[in-house]
């Protein structure tokens, strides 16, 4: 199943897609951004996943923003969506 999920971005919401799984062999859900990859999480109820993959995606996007200020030679904009 695929979520819309908002994120926030500086003053504006962006919307991804995220997709939810029951893990049935341990319990709970299973959850990842396919926008973001190796992003992922999961969580004891959907719920709980849900709001995990949230900080999970927020610690991907600080993560590539930090790997792009890191690039030589490059200039970094910030832009909205």
């Amino acid at each position: 199943m695929i979520i819309r999920l908002p994120v926030i971005l500086l003053t504006r919401d962006m919307i991804l897609k995220v997709v939810i799984t029951p893990d049935t062999e341990d319990g709970g859900y299973t959850v990842s951004c396919p926008a973001l990859p190796g992003c992922h999480s999961e969580g004891e109820t959907r719920e709980e996943a849900l709001e995990n993959i949230k900080d999970a995606i927020d610690g991907c996007i600080a993560v590539l923003n930090e790997r792009a200020r890191r690039q030589r030679g490059s200039t970094v904009v910030d832009v909205t969506v």
